[in-house]
């Protein structure tokens, strides 16, 4: 299998982004506003810094529940400190005109998969949330991150949310979960082949199945668009050809006469 061709890579420019969120309307204003505002020392590689350090406290504090569930509110604080690390670096970027496209589009998403990593089986190891749980939830979310990163490379589109989800209510999602968590840490439990499961386990399976679904449908939706597409490519190259045929066979025809 040959390496794609950087020079041919849709990442060359900056590629459409769909983000289509819940929360977009708040958010959007909101960075722009503290791109504006970000003093010259901040760079777009130091919050994308900041947003990896998020996710190391977040795994830390998860661990530490162990211990004490007061240590959710520091993951909640992660969670909160992770957004404006990563959301805003490329708000900032393209706000000071200094877009960086492939290796803004490397970095960002390279760290987003370890920072996914860090923060699902930090949540599997916390006494709340059943490892092999998280661990599905974490498969999900990173299918979907394939798909869109998949995606990109083949229609130069970036599709950040999936129905009207994204990663910013993810992070809301899992700020509620923790106040939950942390207010009711005593839920009503489900036994299935002698494994007991909490309601939280329950939650957060299904919150993994919606993301899986998703996954699927969209998998399915992008790939009979692109077989349009490229069928129609195909039969407009033949048809060019055939009258790139035609108009040689009348030149030849016309050849023939004269002489």
């Amino acid at each position: 299998m040959s390496a794609p061709s950087l020079s041919k890579s849709p990442i060359e420019k900056s590629p459409e982004r769909i983000n289509n969120i819940l929360l977009g309307p708040l958010e959007r204003p909101a960075l722009a506003w503290m791109a504006k505002k970000m003093p010259a020392w901040v760079t777009p590689d130091l919050l994308t810094g900041t947003g990896l350090l998020a996710t190391v406290l977040i795994f830390i504090s998860y661990l530490l529940t162990n211990i004490h569930p007061a240590f959710l509110w520091l993951a909640s604080f992660g969670f909160i400190l992770n957004w404006f690390g990563d959301s805003l670096d490329g708000s900032l970027a393209r706000y000071r005109h200094i877009e960086r496209p492939r290796y803004g589009f490397f970095i960002d998403h390279t760290i987003d998969a370890i920072s996914e990593v860090l923060i699902f089986l930090g949540l599997g190891l916390s006494p709340f949330i059943d490892f092999r749980i998280a661990t599905l939830f974490l498969i999900s979310y990173l299918l979907l991150s394939i798909l869109t990163y998949i995606a990109t490379y083949v229609n130069g589109v970036f599709r950040i949310s999936f129905l009207k989800l994204g990663p910013t209510e993810m992070r809301v999602i899992a700020i509620l979960i923790n106040a939950f968590l942390f207010f009711i840490p005593e839920v009503q439990t489900f036994t299935f082949k002698s494994e007991i499961f909490s309601l939280y386990d329950l939650i957060v399976f299904f919150l993994a199945t919606v993301l899986f679904a998703a996954f699927l449908g969209f998998t399915y939706t992008t790939g009979r668009e692109l077989s349009k597409q490229d069928i129609a490519h195909r039969e407009a190259k033949q048809r060019k050809a055939k009258r790139k045929k035609h108009k040689l066979e009348q030149t030849s025809g016309q050849a023939v006469n004269v002489q």
